[in-house]
């Protein structure tokens, strides 16, 4: 029996850390804006690489960050979303500045690795990936850029499971590929969902089907890529991997999304899922003994120490 209150203890439920894992320029940082857009923490998404009459992402907030359009130093956001308090650590994804990730990496509970659809599973995925499988946590797997000319759902999910020795279990499947992308097939809901484009703000327009029979959803998406979609669902039913929420939990099996970040395709139901899926935090182990999260004693770790970011002035800032 914990010796804390009910609501603290329901606080620390809501609560969802995780981080975002990837190579450069797989789209790690516009995600993660767009996880605050959802999440309304932000009213307006920023661009990694801003003209004149945009601006700058939540993330990427350092002058060289801008300049270069890259993360290089690890940021942390909150936000709330689906009545969970999360909290996103965007992490630099360029090997020159990993150690900033790997100190992420020990504060976070669960991860979410992000694949360029057109590149598959790079280098520093594969660094960043072994760090996370070390640790055991949860990985949610998104497939970036499914909207440009890229390689085949089948392949990218085969090459998780090759290279990575992970494997997935499909919640959303594309429709139609590259300039042909139009939603994504929800396995779990049963539905497909047909987008507009909606790149800096969540008003968007989202068609929802549920018949795959439907004729206006025939007439929508084309008889060929309807037609494909049912075959893919059905190699999916008949090789894929069930839903095994303990194998999740040890970092033994990804659930795995499509869509595009910039176009905001499939980044809601990626939010939905980490509010369904991703755990609160668990015990830990220290040098001495296992530390629960509901001990009431207060205990922390303190994973980063930035100081001098401002020129005007002296600061220093733990991140615990």
């Amino acid at each position: 029996m914990s010796p804390l209150s009910p609501e603290i203890l329901h606080e620390i439920r809501r609560r969802k850390t995780f981080a975002i894992i990837s190579h450069p320029d797989a789209g790690k940082t516009t995600i993660t804006e767009k996880l605050l857009l959802f999440g309304n923490a932000i009213h307006m998404a920023g661009m990694v690489k801003a003209k004149r009459a945009q601006h700058y992402t939540t993330s990427d907030w350092m002058e060289i960050e801008k300049q270069r359009g890259i993360s290089v130093s690890s940021s942390v956001m909150q936000f709330s979303y689906g009545g969970k308090e999360f909290n996103l650590l965007d992490t630099p994804g360029h090997e020159d500045f990993s150690e900033d990730t790997y100190r992420v990496l020990t504060a976070v509970d669960s991860a979410l690795m992000v694949i360029d659809s057109s590149k598959g599973i790079e280098t520093q995925t594969k660094k960043l990936f072994q760090v996370c499988r070390d640790r055991h946590l949860p990985i949610l797997t998104f497939m970036n850029k499914v909207d440009l000319e890229g390689r085949d759902p089948f392949e990218l999910i085969d090459e998780v499971e090759q290279v990575l020795k992970l494997p997935c279990f499909t919640v959303t499947w594309p429709v139609g590929q590259g300039s042909r992308f139009q939603g994504v097939y929800d396995l779990m809901e049963k539905k497909i969902r047909l987008f507009q484009p909606g790149k800096l703000t969540r008003d968007f327009q989202q068609e929802v089907f549920s018949d795959l029979d439907d004729p206006a959803l025939r007439e929508r998406v084309g008889a060929e890529w309807l037609d494909k979609l049912k075959d893919d669902l059905e190699l999916l039913c008949g090789a894929g991997h069930d839903f095994d929420e303990a194998k999740f939990l040890s970092g033994n099996l990804s659930p795995v999304f499509f869509g595009s970040a910039v176009n905001n395709f499939g980044v809601q139901e990626l939010l939905d899922a980490f509010a369904r899926y991703a755990p609160s935090p668990r015990p830990r182990q220290a040098e001495g003994r296992q530390v629960r999260p509901d001990e009431e004693k207060f205990s922390g770790l303190v994973f980063k120490i930035q100081a001098n970011m401002d020129p005007k002035h002296r600061d220093r800032c733990a991140f615990l």
